[in-house]
């Protein structure tokens, strides 16, 4: 399966402002590496507090070239700043805060999601060397540990193949964890009942979305454009 045409849909910056707009105030929540970072950028001045994995509380937007300290970063090794009340810690400690369920939300990016919530995020077994593991990081910890798990990511591969499978093809980072996938094209809810397209970017419709898209969606009696 694969795109016809070439769809044009929201920046990174964009995913990453309505992912951000799904954060509620108050809540801890884990920036996975990718789209997920640029969420950051999104929160200023709210109630949320963003864990880095390697071993900072709080941490604030990514940093403009002046702000750089080399010791702060992200779990993508982007340079970030720091917030009144920010806080360090070993990487033990950190684990531990994702293990023992204190993450309120993980956002992750991933290279394929099954119609069941099925996340596959850490190997691509059609790139580089059969020998080649992929890199596992911190995001089968995050998967399993933290109450909600969105994903942000392209609807399609480089190629125009759809990510959002019937069952995912790839090793799976974990089983039905995912409850949201927002891409550049839609937003789509994970449920029981099958996977509902919930938004669309604004030029796309539902039928464009389902063109780029493996299983069957269910089409929200409240479909809208993508809110920013």
């Amino acid at each position: 399966m694969c795109a016809d045409k070439k769809l044009k849909g929201l920046s990174r910056e964009l995913m990453a402002l309505r992912v951000a707009n799904e954060l509620e105030d108050g809540s801890y929540v884990n920036l996975g590496i990718g789209i997920p970072t640029l969420v950051s950028d999104w929160i200023e001045g709210r109630d949320i507090i963003l864990q880095a994995e390697v071993g900072m509380l709080n941490t604030g937007p990514l940093a403009t070239q002046d702000r750089v300290e080399q010791d702060l970063i992200n779990a993508s090794c982007q340079p970030v700043t720091e917030l009144p009340g920010s806080c360090y810690f070993s990487e033990c400690e950190s684990f531990a805060m994702i293990r023992g369920g204190y993450m309120d939300t993980a956002v992750l990016g991933a290279l394929q999601v099954s119609e069941k919530g099925d996340l596959a995020g850490w190997q691509n077994p059609e790139r580089g060397l059969p020998e080649d593991i992929g890199n596992i990081g911190g995001s089968m910890d995050l998967a399993v540990g933290a109450r909600k798990v969105i994903v942000a990511m392209m609807h399609v591969t480089n190629e125009g193949e759809p990510k959002i499978r019937t069952e995912c093809t790839y090793p799976l980072t974990a089983s039905g964890v995912v409850t949201l996938i927002v891409t550049d094209l839609a937003v789509i809810s994970v449920t029981p009942r099958g996977l509902v397209l919930e938004e669309v970017a604004p030029g796309v419709t539902a039928e464009d979305v389902q063109s780029v898209t493996e299983p069957r969606l269910i089409i929200s009696q409240d479909l809208a454009e993508i809110r920013l």
